[in-house]
């Protein structure tokens, strides 16, 4: 019987009916008063996600080339930054800006863990502290199921004259991120997350002090020079031909997000999370993130020992059409990654928990059947 994939990772993810539904329309002109409609539309309910008065500019690209562009707007060579690694992506930010020639410090965390906001603050305090014109944390690091504290970082970092630059690409939409209240100056996320999009768009969200920085930049810089987004944005366009379908598939998506309501997509997913931590740990699995850190959007689980769990983790795609993630990089054939963001809901973990003991089942691992999730249905609020 052929089925739709159910997508559990941590990106892409599911994409509602009513999204896919504008997407098939004809094509219409970039530069007319139709696109101008769902282009400002779009805009202001970004505003509304990003909890921000500041301009959220739209880059037809990847989260990655977002994080990029963060870098070579705000800085110059030489610079010094620090970023706050807690895995593959907290990795990323140190690798594009030692590609730009930024003298990069970097706080290592534990994969599986958070960074304490007082490492930051020992840090900046300490002799290799001085100068840091930007410090990049990443939200919500996917390859650990880990989640870092942006509001306790931005308070100490309130009063002090560097940018706060914050990788959301996963969590925004998804968990509550307060830019202008947590002082964050960038921040940067991506189309195919929660916002329950398709892959191709990043939106940026500069504050005032991001762009006084800019203004002064002399990286090098072309199709992503934010100047130049701002300027079109005043004029309700972009700079550039941009993703027309993406941009009217997006209005539509965050329309239904704000019609859900902010607070009840946290709750959504918050419920989510707690219910495949419970199911997980109701079958003698162990979850690999510290549990004070634990993602809302994604579940890293620990293969149990003798048990191959990439297997498990293709049975799943292949035999019963559910996909989740494998662990990346050292961690790849140790852990499996579920993803609970965007479009789904308590059905969508109640399946992919039923697979995932089918799948431990098929390779020697004792479940009682049910048990995942019967612990799940005691947590969740459908």
């Amino acid at each position: 019987m052929q089925r739709d994939k159910l997508l559990m990772t941590p990106g892409p993810t599911m994409i509602p009916h009513r999204v896919r539904e504008t997407m098939a329309r004809q094509m219409i002109h970039h530069r007319t008063k139709e696109f101008e409609h769902y282009f400002e539309k779009m805009n202001e309910g970004l505003k509304k996600v990003f909890q921000t008065q500041n301009p959220v500019l739209t880059l037809v690209s990847s989260g990655t080339c977002g994080m990029e562009a963060a870098v070579v707007n705000a800085f110059s060579p030489g610079d010094k930054v620090l970023v706050a690694s807690t895995g593959v992506f907290g990795d990323r930010f140190v690798k594009i800006a030692s590609r730009f020639g930024l003298d990069v410090q970097v706080i290592s965390v534990p994969w599986g863990h958070g960074v304490d906001p007082r490492e930051i603050e020992d840090f900046l305090n300490g002799p290799k502290g001085e100068g840091v014109k930007g410090v990049f944390v990443t939200h919500n690091e996917t390859s650990t199921g880990v989640a870092n504290d942006l509001e306790g970082i931005g308070r100490l970092l309130n009063d002090r004259d560097c940018l706060f630059i914050v990788d959301a690409i996963s969590s925004m939409g998804g968990m509550e991120v307060k830019t202008d209240e947590w002082g964050i100056d960038i921040v940067v996320a991506g189309s195919q997350k929660a916002f329950m999009l398709p892959p191709g768009l990043a939106f940026v969200s500069v504050s005032d002090k991001a762009w006084a920085a800019i203004e002064k930049s002399r990286l090098p810089k072309f199709y992503y020079d934010f100047l130049a987004y701002r300027k079109s944005l005043a004029e309700k366009t972009t700079p550039y031909t941009t993703a027309v379908s993406l941009v009217i598939a997006a209005s539509e998506a965050i329309e239904m997000m704000l019609e859900e309501g902010l607070d009840n997509i946290y709750a959504r997913h918050r419920n989510l999370a707690e219910a495949c931590r419970a199911a997980v740990k109701a079958i003698g699995l162990q979850l690999f993130a510290d549990e004070k850190h634990a993602s809302d959007l994604i579940t890293a689980i620990k293969g149990p020992e003798g048990i191959d769990i990439e297997k498990v983790r293709k049975t799943m795609n292949l035999q019963y059409d559910i996909m989740i993630a494998g662990g990346q990089q050292h961690l790849k054939g140790k852990i499996i990654r579920i993803g609970h963001m965007g479009y789904v809901d308590g059905f969508d973990l109640i399946r992919t928990l039923i697979a995932l003991e089918l799948s431990l089942s098929q390779e020697g691992f004792p479940i009682e059947p049910g048990t995942a999730v019967s612990a799940a249905l005691k947590v969740l609020k459908m």
